[in-house]
This record gives C-alpha cells, sequence and structure tokens, in this order.
C-alpha cells in the first residue's frame, strides 16, 4: 500500500474493508479481473473507460501490496506483464457482489422512474 496509507486501527470491518477498496477503479479492477480473468495492462485500460494511466498503476501497486492481485512479469521482448486475482481478491470480490446487486436494483428503479442518467447498461 502507499506510504500514507491507512494499516488501522479500525473502527470496524467495514472500515477496514472499505480501506483496502477506496478509490474509485479498485472495485472495477476487481470486477473486470473476476470476469475476464488473466488481463494485460493494456487489456484492463480499455475495460475501464475513463481510468488514467497514472490512476490504473498507482491502484494496481496498491492492491498488489495490499495480496488482492497478482503481477507476473514474463521475461521477453517486449516485457508482459499479466495481472490476476489473487484468493484475497476473489474472496473481496464475492464480499462485494451483494453490494453489486443492491446497486443494480437500484439503478433500474431510478431508471424507471426517470431519475437516472445512466451511461451504459447497468449490471
Amino acid at each position: 500500500m502507499a506510504s500514507n496509507a491507512r494499516r488501522g486501527p479500525y473502527l470496524c470491518g467495514i472500515d477496514a474493508g472499505i480501506d483496502v477498496v477506496s478509490g474509485k477503479w479498485k472495485s472495477l479492477i476487481l470486477w473486470e479481473l473476476d470476469n475476464h480473468g488473466v488481463r494485460r495492462f493494456g487489456e484492463l485500460r480499455r475495460g475501464l473507460p475513463g481510468v488514467s494511466e497514472k490512476m490504473l498503476i498507482q491502484h494496481l501497486r496498491e492492491m498488489e501490496q495490499d495480496g488482492l492481485i497478482h503481477r507476473r512479469i514474463h521475461r521477453e521482448v517486449p516485457p508482459k506483464v499479466e495481472y490476476s486475482l489473487t484468493e484475497d481478491g476473489r474472496t473481496l470480490n464475492a464480499a462485494l457482489a451483494p453490494l453489486g446487486e443492491w446497486g443494480t436494483a437500484r439503478a433500474e428503479r431510478l431508471a424507471a422512474d426517470g431519475s437516472l442518467i445512466t451511461r451504459g447498461p447497468v449490471g
């Protein structure tokens, strides 16, 4: 994790969990790796429209330090780097699934009554 990141003490389990997934892109990186398996940097960036290269690099480094993702470097020219979920990353993604279901249902309710501006398909 970055040097300014918290490592406790935490008030509760939610506090500790949110500390690991804080930031807009981390949960989306988890989702992308869970849905597509092993991904290269460029594939992740294309799968997450709007993320800057700097922010993606920063989040991937933090997630690797937190043990959520594995970074594998293939020694070839040009170098090939692949990212995948660790067991902690898979269990965290599973823990976030109910939140995703809640968010999908909420977005559908808001879209049905016309109060949601969507960027794409919900789900």
